[in-house]
């Protein structure tokens, strides 16, 4: 099927338009000539090549260098065609490349200077028709080369712009993978050391039953008061991590800071970890608040490592520093070759390096030669 029969109505319409504009001007320029001159041997043939060339309106627009090609040398033959001769040279200087538009605007000014050999006018010499010829077609020339040039700024802009929002979409789609990642580890940090504390209460149940029933009641109800503070946690962590908000709690209450240590310590102390805690901290004020939670959280996570792995032995904690020298936390305890008192994922410290590789310190982790495991990190504290 024909291109033209399957064209878009508002297409055909706008070529219809096309066709009937560019005919009536042949027209006047036949009626003019006519009148003017008194060529009326000539008059049927430039009504065929004004038909002809108004024809040729209609691949203008597909093929745009061989139809203005055909109109230049149409208009060698008669005025008629010179109007679709100069919308042939202005659509090919809209859409090709500066050589070949003016490739076509010279075949454009050659076939005009012959039509005006073959076909004179009346009081204009010829060089000034040639002037008037040049002119016209180098004012064509320049229109369609600005045309492309504002067409491609104007490409080049929307394409700039696209590329802005695919950007602002990727920066939206990486922002809500880091809360996501944040999520992940708040609840890893705040809910292991709760859950393992519980582990050890269970485990106490477990394998004492012939506790006295006040000592059960007891560790039941440290158990149940641990259960609603890991829920208490978890609900906090969320909605925090929500709000987009990680500085403070709902409620006012504030993340965990380095003066909470010594609370962190007596607590995995009542839990039965015998943690040897040796301090010596210069003035604590003028250390930084993320520095400080970062410290709360790797002595967390050395606990409560400690606790699953190696239930049951000693812990020592060393934490020493000053402005100026940076803040080291060091934490040790024995392996233990017994299974883990809780099943552990090995991500605990990864994200914990992490977390202490963005705070600008350094996290290192192993095995020791006396065969003891070791977590040391090196916090920054400026002077």
């Amino acid at each position: 099927m024909d291109a033209t029969c399957t064209a878009p109505p508002r297409r055909r319409l706008a070529d219809v338009l096309a066709v009937s504009v560019i005919g009536l001007f042949s027209a006047a320029t036949i009626v003019g000539r006519q009148s003017s001159h008194g060529e009326s041997d000539w008059l049927i043939f430039d009504v065929v090549v004004g038909i002809v060339a108004a024809g040729l309106i209609l691949p203008l627009g597909r093929r745009p260098v061989p139809s203005a090609l055909v109109l230049a040398a149409l208009s060698t033959l008669s005025p008629a065609a010179t109007p679709p001769s100069t919308i042939g040279t202005l659509t090919v200087a809209q859409r090709r490349p500066l050589r070949i538009a003016i490739l076509i605007a010279l075949a454009g000014v050659a076939g005009h200077l012959v039509q005006r050999l073959l076909r004179p006018v009346e009081g204009l010499s010829l060089p000034w028709y040639a002037v008037l010829d040049v002119a016209v077609h180098a004012a064509l020339l320049g229109w369609g080369q600005w045309t492309q040039a504002r067409r491609a700024l104007v490409g080049s802009l929307r394409e700039r712009a696209l590329r802005a929002e695919n950007e602002q979409g990727r920066r939206v789609a990486e922002a809500r993978m880091l809360e996501r990642t944040k999520m992940a580890r708040e609840m890893h940090d705040v809910l292991a050391h709760r859950l393992s504390l519980l582990a050890t209460y269970a485990g106490a149940l477990e394998y004492r039953p012939d506790s006295s029933p006040e000592k059960l009641a007891q560790a039941a109800g440290v158990i149940r008061v641990g259960v609603h503070q890991a829920l208490d946690e978890l609900r906090e962590v969320i909605s925090v991590l929500r709000d987009g908000e990680i500085e403070e709690m709902p409620g006012g209450r504030p993340q965990p800071t380095f003066e909470d240590l010594a609370a962190l310590v007596e607590e995995s102390r009542e839990a039965g970890t015998d943690v040897r805690y040796e301090t010596s901290v210069g003035p604590v004020d003028s250390l930084p608040p993320a520095t400080g939670r970062t410290a709360y959280r790797v002595v967390q996570e050395g606990l409560t490592n400690a606790r699953k792995h190696a239930d049951g032995q000693p812990v020592r904690l060393v934490v020493r520093g000053r402005p100026g020298d940076g803040l080291r936390i060091e934490l040790t305890n024995p392996r233990s070759d017994g299974v883990p008192l809780a099943p552990g994922s090995g991500t605990g410290l990864v994200g914990l390096t992490e977390r202490v590789q963005l705070a600008g310190g350094t996290l290192d982790h192993g095995v020791t030669a006396s065969g003891e495991f070791r977590l040391h990190a090196a916090l920054p504290w400026p002077g």
